[in-house]
């Protein structure tokens, strides 16, 4: 089999770098939306949490595309994906519920502080991810959770109680379906996940005015996750 030729090997090396920089285009999206939270401009803030999501759930497969270990193997790819979805997933949402007030206005930081040391020791645990494709304890999707109180416009004081309890998922090693690469059931996972996001963005554009009935029928998907992912993990467990 002949060599590739230098010319090649540098524009293979320059799509491995492209994909790594495309997944830290997620830190801007971050900037971006700290900057329409600090104008309370919840909506764009919530916009620009979503194409960070999309992002990530595109820069694994053309980081496996572009074979971007074995190109640019003195970047730790996984660990700049880790970084950028701290921000994107956990740090930035929490400062939307708190700047938003959504969280009471005496104790609200101590909810707040709960989801960034718990989502800290997460994302550190050498077991986040398992072998076999799954996240282990509660996988920090603070960003679909504030979007799911923002809308449901309860008190704070259940918000708070909200971000305590799945906080405290994040320490219980209960394995949790990776939509993208766990293979039960994935086809499925998948279609459905695609019209949940459609349902996401509509809920993002009606804000701050959710109607109540997109509200709930978009629980279909957080509902069908959550019981594939303990139905799964009771097998695992007995395998």
């Amino acid at each position: 089999m002949a060599e590739p030729s230098a010319a090649s090997t540098s524009l293979q090396r320059l799509g491995a770098w492209a994909v790594h920089l495309y997944t830290a285009t997620g830190a801007l999206t971050a900037f971006a939306a700290i900057l329409a939270i600090d104008r309370q401009n919840y909506r764009t803030a919530f916009l620009w949490l979503a194409i960070a999501t999309v992002v990530d759930t595109t820069d694994g497969a053309l980081a496996r595309f572009a074979r971007v270990k074995e190109r640019v193997p003195e970047l730790d790819g996984a660990r700049l994906d880790d970084i950028v979805d701290y921000l994107t997933y956990v740090f930035v949402p929490v400062l939307l519920l708190y700047h938003a007030g959504l969280l009471p206005v005496s104790w609200g930081w101590l909810a707040a502080a709960a989801v960034l040391l718990s989502s800290a020791y997460g994302f550190a645990s050498v077991d986040a991810k398992s072998d076999d494709y799954f996240f282990t304890g509660f996988p920090s999707y603070w960003n679909i959770v504030a979007l799911y109180l923002f809308a449901a416009r309860v008190s704070p004081d259940v918000n708070a109680l909200v971000l305590f309890v799945l906080s405290g998922l994040v320490f219980v090693r209960t394995g949790y379906v990776y939509p993208s690469r766990t293979p039960v059931l994935r086809s499925v996972t998948t279609i459905l996940g695609i019209i949940w996001a459609v349902l996401v963005l509509a809920m993002i554009s009606a804000i701050p005015d959710v109607p109540r009935a997109l509200l709930i029928g978009s629980l279909f998907f957080p509902v069908y996750y959550f019981v594939l992912s303990f139905v799964l993990h009771r097998r695992r467990q007995r395998s």
